[in-house]
């Protein structure tokens, strides 16, 4: 037996073990990770797949290389004929073995790692549940296996049941496998072999009897081995036999195949070759029939360029491009390969070429001489006629717009686009200049500029150049959206013949399905019935498969037939017909689209033209803005709009309105930059409209003097109006005599106000104002702000100089009396009273979201009202200063009634004088309340400095004789009769 380096263990020397097997010591160092080395396999079993379950070294039953004497680690015939052994080894593997064999010290393996019992811990806990259900399953069925084999060896081999069943049940389990240390104990019981006091005779028994057991074993299966063997033998001979008599019938069925042959070429001779003669004399006619109309193709196709000459001179550009594209599918399709026509594809390209450029040119002259042609013409389609034909430039506008959508040159627009441009700048130089001719004042030699030019103009000789400007550029905008009209159905048209095209291919292709089935239908029923005929089924087989063949083929045929008799006759009868010159546009067009070629733009291409020809439109009405307002900016640069007076300014914002309203209709776009422009120019008439009439007020108020003023019958006139609801002004009347006289008071709603002159004109001026936003509401929320910015001007002016006395060192008044406090008073109620007038009437100009200016008004009103309480106020101060005065001098003696009293009846008279006319009753009756209750206080204060008190004692009676007095004086004068004075607050009580 020879050795390796994946050997068994052996016992090693010296070592205290009892079986003195070598076990490899614990390495203190961590284990190498290195895979496991399997154990060699004594007792092979059958593989199981696993490609682990054999070792990496020899074993007995599988090839290896040759051994030879090197392989060995020791010399075998030297170790067994040692004669140093006193005594052979008795021991079962190592009796053959020589000493130094056996005594050699073999190093633990690197490759196995140390493994211990804790290394299966996680496999043993996993798999415990699982093998208490294997095992309470195994008891309750038994394996099928072992139940079989036991079956049919006590079945059919009774009588080797009883020998097979001196094995041992070990060597017949499946997963036998003596490298597991169980497996080898049991086969092996070492118990036998070792004893305590060495090795004896009876142990040298044991071993030959395990020997001679298992060869036992091996000679009892051996012949359970021949036995099956020969019980099976029967099948081989079976087997032989049978390849004798398959030889036998292959030879019958060759016969048979050669009978069939000569008989299927009997009837190829008597059936066959006449009808393929006469099949092939009609393919040679068909062919001959091809060969006549490839003939005829070739001659339409040589009158290609010629032809194409002729529709180019006419203008019949798709005719044109529809020929050259026929053509072309002609070469490639028809034609392939024929030397004649190499060169006619290249010349076709570049004449194709040629048309595109020519297509644009036209286009481009078209455009700018529609465009620029004069506008005093109609708006029309120019209507042009040609020597060679009768047709209208609106069909050569069309013809173009074709060609060009066929060749997908669909920016064509934006060379309409920019001849819009050229051609509305050259319309205000032709409106400036016509202008000009007829102003003697301007010298266009000396003057070139255009700008400069209308600076110059007077504004009425300027307003007719605008408004002849927005006439021209209205004109000029029908034109182009008629010319846009005419495109738009084109596109439109194109796009309409798309979506026939794809509704006939739909309807073709659904006809062709059912075409198709209804023949699939009828291949069946009579493969059906060859079936049931010839009872083969390769007959229906081979009938179904040459119909579809035969139906394919001739579908080819007719399909390129057809498409060339198309091709032929679209050329012969555009060649035929152009050369006649009778041709019209719209059937050209018709078979164009209806060729269904690639060319044309998709349907997502036809709307995105459809969308670009609106905007188009729309950017003539911005360019057409555009260009007013650069006549608009040229005329206002050196400020001269904001020097037009109110109606002139609202003329021009009227024909600035107009304008845009109808560009608005004719194209659909609200333009927004010469309303933009207009806006600017009208915040800056506002700012000077407000300027001019704040610095007029204030001249107004810097010289009134503070007197009431008559009344002219054309402000009462102009109240009236307002109280009717007209917030304007009224129109100038003709100069002529008034026999009306000023009034004294202002009437308003029955209501008398004494007003200054300076109220007067602020009424006429926010009813200016309001007249603007009538006019032009777009300023309605600046004008509002200036408007209040005038009012709050007026109250804060007026303030400084009444209550603050500035009409003094203003006016060079001596003082400011009571009766110019009433006046201011009443002035400022006045313009309370119309304030919530003109907020009504600015909200019906606003927008909902501009309402939140309309809070100016309330604050407005607010500081009003202050305004107006104040100089209340200062009336009873001025009063209170003078009972303050009086009443400290009071002495309560004869005679009665004093001279205070007498004093303080007289001013109260003055005051009730001053302002009895000015202010109106309810406000003189509140307002000598408030200066009676002054004049109780300041008495009852002097009463009690002077210690009189209500005991009716004679001081006491004094006193209301001088209050009586007082009383009686002050209830005298008029609309203070039911004055209530209640003078008894005056009294201390007794003490």
């Amino acid at each position: 037996m020879a050795s390796s380096h994946s050997s068994s263990p052996v016992p090693r020397p010296g070592s205290g073990s009892r079986e003195g097997i070598h076990h490899k010591e614990r390495d203190p160092s961590p284990p190498r990770c290195r895979p496991m080395r399997s154990l060699p396999d004594v007792c092979p079993k059958e593989p199981t797949g696993e490609g682990r379950g054999l070792c990496n070294g020899p074993s007995v039953v599988a090839e290896h290389d040759r051994w030879t004497v090197y392989s060995s680690k020791v010399n075998l015939p030297a170790a067994l004929n040692d004669p140093r052994l006193a005594k052979r080894e008795s021991d079962f593997f190592t009796k053959t073995w020589g000493l130094d064999f056996a005594e050699t010290e073999v190093m633990p393996s690197f490759y196995l790692p140390n493994i211990t019992r804790e290394n299966f811990g996680p496999y043993l806990q996993e798999m415990a549940q699982r093998e208490r259900i294997h095992e309470r399953c195994k008891m309750i069925c038994p394996n099928k296996d072992d139940v079989d084999a036991v079956s049919s060896i006590t079945t059919n081999h009774e009588k080797s049941r009883a020998e097979l069943e001196q094995v041992p049940k070990i060597f017949m389990k499946p997963d036998f496998a003596l490298e597991d240390p169980a497996t080898f104990n049991a086969v092996l019981p070492w118990s036998h072999f070792n004893s305590a006091g060495g090795k004896s005779s009876r142990d040298v028994a044991s071993s030959k009897l395990l020997q001679e057991k298992l060869s036992h074993y091996l000679d009892v299966v051996e012949v359970s081995i021949a036995r099956q063997i020969s019980l099976r033998s029967e099948a081989f001979f079976h087997a032989m036999s049978s390849q004798h008599e398959l030889q036998d019938r292959l030879q019958e069925t060759q016969r048979a195949v050669a009978v069939l042959r000569g008989r299927t070429a009997a009837i190829d001779r008597v059936m066959c070759q006449g009808p393929l003669q006469a099949l092939r004399t009609a393919l040679t006619r068909k062919n001959c029939v091809k060969l006549h109309n490839k003939l005829k193709l070739m001659a339409a196709v040589h009158q290609t360029q010629p032809t194409v000459q002729l529709l180019l001179s006419t203008s019949e550009f798709v005719g044109a491009l529809e020929l050259i594209a026929t053509t072309k599918e002609v070469l490639q399709q028809e034609l392939q390969g024929i030397h004649s026509f190499r060169h006619l594809g290249s010349q076709l390209c570049e004449l194709e070429k040629l048309i595109d450029k020519m297509m644009v040119e036209d286009f481009s002259m078209y455009a700018r001489s529609d465009l620029n042609r004069s506008l005093k013409d109609e708006p029309q389609i120019l209507e042009k006629v040609h020597k060679t034909n009768t047709a209208s430039q609106k069909e050569r506008l069309e013809s173009l717009v074709f060609g060009l959508l066929r060749q997908r040159k669909l920016d064509f627009l934006d060379i309409y686009s920019d001849e819009m441009i050229l051609a509305a700048k050259a319309i205000v130089t032709q409106c400036v200049a016509e202008s000009v001719v007829h102003i003697e004042e301007i010298d266009t030699e000396v003057i070139t500029k255009l700008v400069d030019q209308m600076r110059l103009m007077m504004f009425p000789q300027w307003f007719e150049l605008l408004k002849n400007v927005f006439e021209s550029f209205l004109l000029f905008l029908q034109r182009i959206k008629i010319t846009l009209n005419v495109i738009k159905n084109v596109v439109l048209e194109v796009l309409d013949s798309n979506q026939k095209n794809r509704l006939l291919e739909e309807a073709s292709s659904t006809a062709s399905r059912q075409e198709a089935a209804q023949s699939q239908s009828l291949l069946q029923g009579e493969a059906e019935l060859a079936y049931l005929t010839h009872e083969g089924l390769f007959i229906s087989d081979a009938l179904n498969e040459a119909r579809q063949q035969q139906v394919a083929l001739a579908a080819q045929e007719q399909s390129s037939a057809v498409g060339s008799r198309t091709q032929q006759s679209r050329m012969e009868t555009v060649s035929s017909d152009s050369a006649s010159g009778t041709t019209e546009m719209a059937v050209s067009r018709e078979q164009s689209f209806m060729s269904g070629e690639n060319m044309m733009p998709s349907d997502l291409e036809l709307n995105r033209v459809v969308n670009n020809i609106q905007e188009l439109l729309y950017t003539a009405s911005d360019v057409s803005h555009d260009r007013c307002v650069k006549v608009l900016t040229a005329r206002a640069k050196d400020g001269s709009l904001e020097r037009l007076s109110s109606a002139e300014f609202v003329c021009l914002s009227q024909a600035v309105e107009s304008f845009a309203k109808d560009t608005e209709e004719l194209c659909g776009r609200r333009s927004v930059s010469l309303r933009g422009a207009l806006q600017s120019q009208a915040n800056r008439f506002v700012h000077r409209f407000h300027e001019e009439r704040k610095t007029k007020l204030s001249l107004l108020l810097d010289n009134e003097r503070w007197k009431q003023a008559e009344v002219p019958a054309e402000f009462q006139d102009l109240v009236n109006s307002i109280a009717d609801g007209r917030i304007t002004l009224p129109e100038r009347k003709a100069a002529g005599p008034d026999d009306r006289k000023p009034t004294e008071f202002l009437l308003v709603n029955g209501q008398k106000y004494a007003v200054v002159g300076t109220v007067l004109l602020l009424i006429r001026i926010f009813l200016e104002y309001c007249q603007c936003v009538n006019d032009i509401p777009s300023i309605a929320t600046d004008m509002l702000t200036r408007l209040s910015d005038l009012l709050k001007h007026f109250n804060s002016r007026s303030c400084q100089l009444v209550l603050g006395a500035g009409a003094l060192q203003v006016v060079g008044l001596k003082t400011i009396t009571t009766k110019n406090l009433a006046l201011a008073s009443r002035c400022l109620q006045l313009v309370v009273h119309y304030i919530p007038i003109i907020r009504i009437h600015f909200e019906t100009k606003l927008q909902p979201k501009q309402f939140s200016v309309l809070r100016h008004f309330d604050h407005i009103t607010k500081d009003y009202n202050d305004h107006i309480a104040e100089i209340s106020a200062k009336l009873v101060a001025i009063m209170d200063s003078l009972f303050e005065k009086v009443l400290s001098k009071y002495e309560v003696k004869a005679p009665m009634p004093s001279a205070c009293f007498r004093n303080v009846c007289k001013q109260m008279a003055k005051m009730h004088e001053a302002i009895y006319e000015l202010l109106p009753e309810e406000q003189t009756q509140m307002l000598f309340l408030r200066i009676n209750a002054s004049y109780k206080l300041h008495l009852k204060r002097q009463l009690a400095r002077l210690g009189v008190v209500n005991d009716g004692g004679p001081q006491h009676g004094l006193v209301v004789v001088d209050v009586a007095f007082y009383t009686e004086n002050v209830q005298a004068l008029k609309s203070l009769e039911r004055l209530d004075l209640n003078m008894a607050e005056i009294w201390e009580q007794k003490r």
